[in-house]
Order: C-alpha cells, then structure tokens, then sequence
C-alpha cells in the first residue's frame, strides 16, 4: 500500500486520546513510506493525522470541496491539495488516489465516507482494503451492528469480512496487506444475491 485514505473527524473531542492518536497515525504512516490521502482539513483528527505525517517528512494529499476552502478550514500546508466541487467528488478521489482506506473516530462524515467504500467494495468498484480502527473502544457498537447485519442476513457471507477491524494501528495494517478481495456483486449470480 503506497498511499491509504484516512476518514476522520475534523472535530477536537475533549479526551486528548483522539487528537494523540490521529497525530500518531500520521506520523506512523509517513515512517513506514505511506503517503496519507485524507479529507484536506487543518481542524481537529484531520489536522492532527496530516500534521503528524508531515512533521515526519510524510506525503500528505488532501481532497477538499470549494465550500470547504471557503470557510477557511483548508490545510495549506500539505504536499498536495486537490480543491473539487463538492463531496462527491471528493470521495471518487479518494479512491482513485488511494490503495486502501482506514477509518479512524469521527462523526457523519466519517461514516458517508466509511459507508461508501463498503458499498463500494461490495459492488466491485475497488478491490482496495477497508480497515476501521477502533480508537479506545470508539466503534464498538458499530462493530456489533456489523456483526448484526451478518447475523439477520443483510450482509452476504463473502462480504462479511470486508470491514477489517483492529484495536492498534500495526494490527490493522498487518490486517489489510494480507486483504483478499471478495467477489462482488457485479460477478455473482442471480441465485447469490
């Protein structure tokens, strides 16, 4: 994996494990040669994942709409910043300039884009890993309403083991180099689906 998309938040919760932790992955990512593709903030987790890899000579590309840029909230000082329209575009770039995606705490916007590169991998529009990782116990409950989806047959068995989990970041990366893409939607037969 040469660059992975980083979903967070551009919020700054109180408890500063958030913030520490964006700030670690960053800088984690940018040692191990891994350029960050994230959402082009400087606020909150945003700010703190590009930060931390820049501080650590990291390449970080940012994908941010006009709006955005607008309220003044665009990071500018990122190795690259791509300004777009609007969020659609934004999460297609996401994944044309991405080799995977990990989802770290957030809020809506966070999900959406979670969400879509699920969807996404469940149609067959990538192959690409999703990792989620679950800062202090921060998507618990997201992970059992996964399970749940599984359970009651709302996700198919082949596609139950895209969403790859892990509580470290050394854990999820392991986790996602070793991603074996599923078969999608698109190549399954009616008597599958």
């Amino acid at each position: 994996m040469k660059r992975l998309a980083i979903y967070c938040g551009s919020a700054t919760p109180s408890d500063p494990v958030y913030i520490d932790s964006a700030r670690a992955i960053g800088r984690t990512l940018a040692e191990r040669g891994i350029g960050v593709v994230y959402g082009g903030g400087r606020l909150g987790l945003m700010g703190a994942v590009a930060d931390g890899a820049l501080a650590a000579g990291g390449e970080v590309i940012g994908v941010i709409p006009q709006a955005l840029v607008d309220a003044e909230v665009a990071h500018r000082g990122l190795t690259e910043l791509h300004v777009v329209a609007g969020m659609h575009a934004r999460k297609a770039a996401f994944t044309d300039l991405a080799d995977g995606f990990v989802t770290i705490p957030g809020g809506t916007g966070t999900m959406d884009e979670l969400w879509e590169a699920l969807s996404w991998a469940q149609l067959g529009y990538h192959a690409d890993p999703v990792g989620l990782l679950n800062v202090a116990g921060y998507y618990d409950h997201l992970i059992a309403f996964w399970e749940k989806s599984a359970e009651v047959g709302f996700l198919r068995p082949q596609h139950r083991n895209l969403l790859i989990v892990d509580d470290t970041l050394d854990g999820l990366l392991t986790k996602m180099a070793a991603h074996v893409p599923t078969q999608p939607i698109v190549r399954m037969k009616t008597s599958d689906l």
